[in-house]
């Protein structure tokens, strides 16, 4: 497994801005731009239709030695020798992913609010996203959580914690001022022009 405490940039392949016929030559672009995890996000698809996008992305990601997630179906996951699975609140529990894709797979949960977040670090998981920090269309239905509990999450939990939610480069300051170290960019690097470019930039900030 992959030690996710020296992982900064966490990229999500969304089908809501790429299209399927995009889907491996935004891999290959987020793989050599230097993404640190990769992740495919594609809601509404069929479970075939996510299964051949991910026998896209998964030998670019093995190649590249970046660990490869899928958002959702642990089944798919498995079936594809993907590296893990993320799990949302209203999905599978960590426990019943975890059963699925087995122990030597990564595991990471989405929480809202510090008590999912102290929830979750009970779970047998590997990471959590925190969030979402900001206003951001991938998930127009939750109501942003703010900057101010980062600094408190980071305190109380002891695994690695992305930030999710509206983060661009150009608000990454903001968050690592309140103590974030790993964050999950997702339009602004997939609306990037030069996205290598883009992630370097995302990667000086959370590491400097």
């Amino acid at each position: 497994m992959a030690n996710l405490y020296h992982c900064h940039i966490y990229g999500i392949i969304d089908l809501g801005y790429v299209t399927r016929d995009q889907v491996a030559s935004v891999a290959q672009e987020l793989v050599d731009g230097g993404v640190d995890i990769l992740q495919l996000r594609a809601k509404g698809f069929s479970k075939d239709d996510i299964a051949a996008m991910a026998c896209q992305i998964q030998p670019i990601a093995k190649l590249g030695q970046v660990p490869f997630i899928i958002n959702d179906h642990a089944d798919i996951a498995l079936a594809v020798e993907a590296d893990g699975v993320h799990v949302g609140q209203d999905d599978d529990s960590v426990a019943a992913a975890r059963a699925v894709v087995g122990d030597q797979a990564i595991v990471g949960k989405s929480t809202h609010s510090l008590e999912q977040a102290r929830a979750a670090a009970k779970e047998p998981v590997d990471y959590i996203g925190f969030g979402p920090l900001f206003a951001t269309p991938t998930k127009p239905e939750y109501t942003p959580i703010g900057l101010e509990d980062i600094a408190q999450v980071h305190q109380d939990l002891d695994l690695p914690i992305f930030c999710i939610g509206g983060v661009k480069q150009e608000n990454l300051p903001t968050i690592t001022a309140q103590g974030a170290q790993r964050a999950v960019v997702v339009s602004g690097i997939l609306q990037s022009s030069d996205k290598a470019a883009y992630i370097a930039a995302c990667q000086s900030v959370l590491t400097q």
